[in-house]
């Protein structure tokens, strides 16, 4: 058997029904079965090696950390607080859903964690408010892409591991195109204002609005403060310590809307940007956090509850690490029979331009990303176009924001888009005209990956600058 008859046999597996990880694993013991050339428990030891892996550590973590915050009543916090700060505005809870997206994105690092808790109190909020259903889904569709790329992100930890890639510099190689793509579906949703005439959907509030900008300063001026105290010779623990009582203090005297939640992403990008902790412990800090806000801080979670979450938490980690374990060996073995030299040798033969061949890899993950799950079409896809970005010049670190936001994208696609499903569910719409609803806001999200495609330089200008 050949390296092409494991690939048939992938793809007869996965058509048949069976799910992508079991697909996998499946062609490969099939492989090493049929070939003779492998003993049987190098599958064992291939899978298992997979995710003996220090930054898979992350996963777990991360997944927590979202769905503690899910729980502990931190969205609605997010939901009041970027109503104070752009709900005025027309269109005003359009343009609420994409700055709430964008804040819980520093903290859950999945798409599904944002659709599934933003998304339930917005869409409700705009249909109370007398938007159309398919406008609310829509406009909370396409923002809840912005989640893995925004810091932390989950496809990037499992990225960083297939590729061998700074998983500190994806995080920040996701920033910028984050606040882009917020840019422009706000863009969209002002358009959309202004043609059909919405109005304000909350009075300007000087106040509210003044409270909501000192949050965003007070967030902003933390790092300069501890690095000031750290300047005035306090140990860099006792300066984060006093830094973090009078944020602390303030919070109870001023009460105010999200700046605990906003301290997560300042918490993760500044730790690892200086050189606090790794991206793996950086996901243990986050849990911590967001785990002493719901039960000490907030008092929003309870015993009970934490033990539900929790137990989520370990059935979603296991999902996840299954299908790396399988991706591991299949990429293995792809590489073993040369089946990845051959498609970079076809791929070269066709054309060395890398702008053409990042044009040809866009279109091919958006269409496999409108089948397989995010991470089991990174596990896939890496093994076999990392090697030619690697003959072409192609950053890696570019490459792996390009490929998390193409199959972002892929999650609006049916047939097996998952935000398609869970927002589905939750306006109690049908399938299919969710899928019309979410059409024009693709247009946004495409020309954010066009650019981020061809100026390489929103991308890698921030990893640069650290790294």
């Amino acid at each position: 058997m050949t390296g092409g008859g494991m690939m048939a046999t992938f793809l007869a597996l996965m058509v048949s029904g069976l799910p992508v990880a079991m697909a996998m694993a499946g062609a490969a013991l099939i492989y090493v079965m049929l070939s003779g050339t492998l003993p049987d428990f190098v599958i064992i030891h291939r899978m298992y090696g997979g995710v003996d892996s220090f930054p898979l550590l992350a996963v777990p973590f991360f997944i927590w950390a979202g769905n503690l915050m899910n729980s502990a009543g931190i969205t609605n916090r997010i939901y009041n607080f970027a109503l104070a700060l752009v709900g005025w505005m027309k269109g005003g809870l359009g343009h609420v859903n994409v700055v709430g997206s964008m804040i819980f994105a520093g903290m859950s690092g999945t798409a599904i964690a944002d659709a599934a808790g933003l998304g339930t109190i917005e869409i409700k909020a705009m249909k109370d408010h007398g938007y159309s259903t398919e406008f609310a889904v829509g406009v909370t569709a396409a923002s809840a892409t912005v989640g893995p790329i925004i810091p932390p992100s989950l496809p990037f930890v499992i990225y960083g591991m297939m590729a061998g890639v700074s998983i500190g510099q994806l995080f920040l190689a996701g920033v910028i195109p984050g606040i882009l793509m917020g840019a422009t579906m706000m863009l969209t949703v002002a358009y959309f204002a202004h043609t059909r005439n919405y109005g304000r959907d909350v009075p300007f509030s000087a106040s509210k609005l003044l409270k909501a900008g000192l949050e965003i300063v007070i967030v902003a001026a933390l790092p300069t403060a501890i690095w000031l105290l750290w300047k005035l010779d306090v140990p860099g623990g006792w300066a984060t310590i006093i830094v973090f009582a009078l944020l602390l203090a303030m919070d109870k005297v001023f009460n105010f809307s999200a700046v605990m939640a906003l301290l997560t992403p300042v918490l993760l990008i500044g730790g690892m940007t200086f050189g606090v902790f790794t991206p793996t412990e950086g996901a243990i800090a986050a849990s911590m956090w967001a785990l002493f806000l719901g039960l000490f801080w907030y008092r929003t979670l309870d015993w009970r509850r934490l033990i539900k979450i929790s137990m989520d938490t370990i059935e979603t980690t296991a999902t996840v690490l299954f299908i790396v374990a399988a991706a591991s060996i299949f990429g293995w073995l792809l590489t073993v029979t040369r089946v990845t030299d051959a498609v970079a040798e076809m791929v070269l033969a066709f054309t060395h331009d890398p702008y053409m061949f990042l044009l040809l890899a866009n279109l091919l993950m958006l269409f496999v990303g409108c089948f397989l799950e995010p991470t089991a079409a990174i596990t896939l896809l890496v093994p076999i176009l990392a090697p030619i970005c690697v003959k072409l010049g192609i950053d890696l670190v570019h490459f792996g924001l390009v490929m998390v936001l193409n199959l972002m994208i892929g999650l609006l696609h049916p047939p097996m888009g998952t935000v398609l499903f869970v927002l589905s569910r939750v306006a109690k719409l049908s399938f299919e005209r969710t899928t019309i609803a979410i059409l024009p806001w693709l247009i946004p999200l495409l020309i954010t990956l066009a650019l981020c495609t061809y100026i390489p330089s929103i991308v890698l200008w921030l990893p640069r600058q650290f790294f």
